[in-house]
């Protein structure tokens, strides 16, 4: 606050108590004449000197350091026990000479009027200043979500910010509704909410809890063309309980999902991960980059960045400021190169993200898919077992449960491929299935945002096609805890919920994009199935079963098939043999009859 102000506040508040003080006394005698006797007699000098010691007490308690936008309790209560303080003595005073001297309903009167004038201008004041504008233009007008403590927070940190004005609460609860929250409405329940966005010109909405059902409710039945949607963030990134306009921001489709938040074993993680060399091969990738900022936060000695794009590789690098690592350009294919970064820096975790995931892309180049999700993945879990890793964590996919695509199977002879090598191997080998990973790359997503941007139509292949959703940061907490159970050989799946209706998530997506389906943006069915594309999804095989593991929404597999045997090093032959020349035709018939391809 600058000196100038706080002259300007301070000359405020001597009017003002000089004006409390000289109302008391009209009060007092109410046709009182202020000529120049009465100017001059002692009392006049007292009252002087009430307000001087008044000031004298508030410049002391700091109300001259304090901004009058953000007045509030604790500005009132000082106002009041400096102003008693002041007034105590001439009270005093006033008792002990019988109000011969000093009249003590003047002091009183005064100690009532001085308060009320000067904690009153504080109050106008600061209205005054949240309801001005930045730019001088109309406010924006919001509407919260959640009558509570999170509700008043945020009504109260958006009505002293600049730009915007509140104009009432919803809440479900029915014995709230009429009543005011620091005088603001509570004007219905989330029934009522879609009329008060279509009558009131409601420019956003604040959600105060990020509970997903909730979010999906206001999604389902606004009008959101016209109305930002907004959330507060989990109370667990609130540590210090203040809502800020900062951190308030725009629902995202993930948002949506019915999930309970992971409760992560961080014990486990710590003592896995702490003071190891950790390498992570497909580090700029959207899975793999973020393995490494979570495994940033469990202190490894070093992290090992496997990737073969510069680009990727050098953005996730620029994000690891308070860990050690190593970026490293490389294809997994690469055997004398691998195995020259295994033997310098000597991982003991891997976690193997690389691959080629794209369905429709992989039918087209059967020779990529298995030559980096079978033999490149191979010549890793190999390198990990000669060079003694302690653990190795494949990430896998619901693809490779009966697999009806060249990039389904191609994972699925990397899991085979694992439960042989953790056999007879020291290397703790376990892979890990998820589902579609909302936000990566190879998601629909970003297809569908990219069709929203260009006006349409949104296409989708099946109004009952449905797959499993899960956010990459909850994917990668479970990929992280799958380590700390690795014992050989398992594989794990992610408990990934619901199963979501494709046709649903393009109408969310739109709809948070601010605009109406079916009115502003088409949805086209297009019938015609990608190749190798499925209707529905599932994570296991007719042949597996699923069990509950100490970790919630982390189960393990239980396969009736055993792990293959000598086999494996004839089909490893024929892989590398077909590769070698191409043939895609022979790696199919290859694929289809190791994993029984459906």
């Amino acid at each position: 606050m600058r000196s100038r102000d706080r002259l300007k506040l301070l000359l405020i508040d001597a009017i003002l108590v000089l004006a409390g003080i000289y109302g008391a006394i009209v009060v007092r005698f109410a046709n009182i004449q202020l000529d120049m006797k009465w100017v001059n007699e002692p009392r006049t000098l007292a009252y002087l000197a009430l307000e001087a010691l008044i000031l004298t007490l508030y410049y002391q308690a700091g109300l001259y350091n304090r901004l009058p936008r953000y007045s509030g309790l604790q500005e009132a209560i000082l106002i009041v026990t400096r102003t008693t303080l002041a007034v105590v003595p001439f009270m005093l005073v006033a008792l002990l000479s019988g109000g011969a001297w000093l009249a003590r309903s003047i002091i009183g009167l005064a100690w009532f009027l001085v308060i009320g004038m000067v904690g009153g201008t504080r109050a106008i004041l600061r209205i005054l200043s949240e309801r001005k504008s930045l730019a001088g233009g109309p406010l924006r007008r919001v509407v919260i979500v959640g009558a509570n403590d999170a509700g008043e927070n945020t009504e109260r940190e958006l009505s002293r910010s600049q730009g915007y004005d509140v104009i009432g609460f919803v809440d479900p609860d029915p014995d709230k509704q009429g009543m005011t929250i620091r005088g603001t409405p509570i004007m219905g329940t989330l029934r009522e909410l879609p009329s008060l966005v279509a009558s009131r010109t409601v420019d956003e909405i604040v959600v105060t809890e990020n509970r997903p059902a909730l979010i999906q409710d206001i999604v389902s039945n606004c009008d959101l063309s016209k109305t930002a949607l907004r959330v507060i963030p989990s109370v667990v990134s609130l540590m210090d309980g203040r809502i800020r306009v900062q951190l308030i921001r725009d629902v995202r489709i993930e948002d949506l999902l019915e999930r309970e938040p992971i409760q992560l074993d961080m014990t486990a993680l710590r003592s896995v991960v702490a003071g190891q060399t950790v390498m992570v091969t497909g580090a700029g990738g959207s899975i793999g980059s973020e393995i490494c900022r979570q495994l940033a936060q469990l202190e490894p000695a070093r992290l090992v960045l496997v990737g073969r794009g510069e680009n990727s590789i050098y953005e996730v690098s620029l994000e690891l400021k308070d860990v050690p690592y190593v970026p490293v350009i490389a294809d997994i294919r690469d055997a004398i190169r691998m195995r020259k970064i295994f033997e310098k820096y000597r991982p003991r975790l891997v976690f193997h993200a690389a691959a080629h995931k794209h369905v429709p892309l992989m039918e087209a180049n059967v020779t990529e898919a298995v030559s980096v999700n079978v033999l490149g993945t191979w010549l890793l879990m190999d390198l990990a077992h000669q060079l003694g890793v302690e653990r190795f964590v494949l990430l896998s996919t619901d693809k490779a449960a009966s697999p009806t695509s060249m990039m389904g199977a191609s994972k699925r002879m990397a899991e085979l491929l694992l439960r042989h090598r953790a056999q007879d191997s020291a290397t703790r080998f376990t892979a890990v299935r998820f589902g579609n990973v909302l936000g990566s790359r190879g998601s629909v997503v970003p297809t569908f945002r990219r069709q929203i941007a260009e006006g349409g139509p949104v296409t989708i292949t099946h109004p009952d096609m449905t797959r499993f959703f899960m956010t990459i940061p909850e994917a990668v907490q479970l990929v992280l805890q799958a380590a700390t159970l690795a014992q050989g050989g398992e594989i794990y799946i992610l408990d990934m919920g619901k199963p979501v209706r494709i046709v649903d998530l393009a109408r969310n997506l739109i709809r948070l994009s601010g605009f109406e389906p079916d009115r502003d943006i088409i949805i086209k069915i297009d019938t015609t199935p990608r190749p190798g594309e499925k209707l529905t999804e599932e994570l296991l095989n007719p042949n597996e079963s699923s069990q509950p593991t100490r970790i919630a929404k982390l189960l393990g597999v239980q396969s009736a098939e055993p792990a293959p045997g000598a086999v494996v090093s004839e089909w490893l032959t024929q892989f590398e043999t077909a590769v070698r020349n191409d043939d895609s035709q022979t790696l199919r018939s290859l694929l289809l009859e190791f994993t029984q391809l459906g």
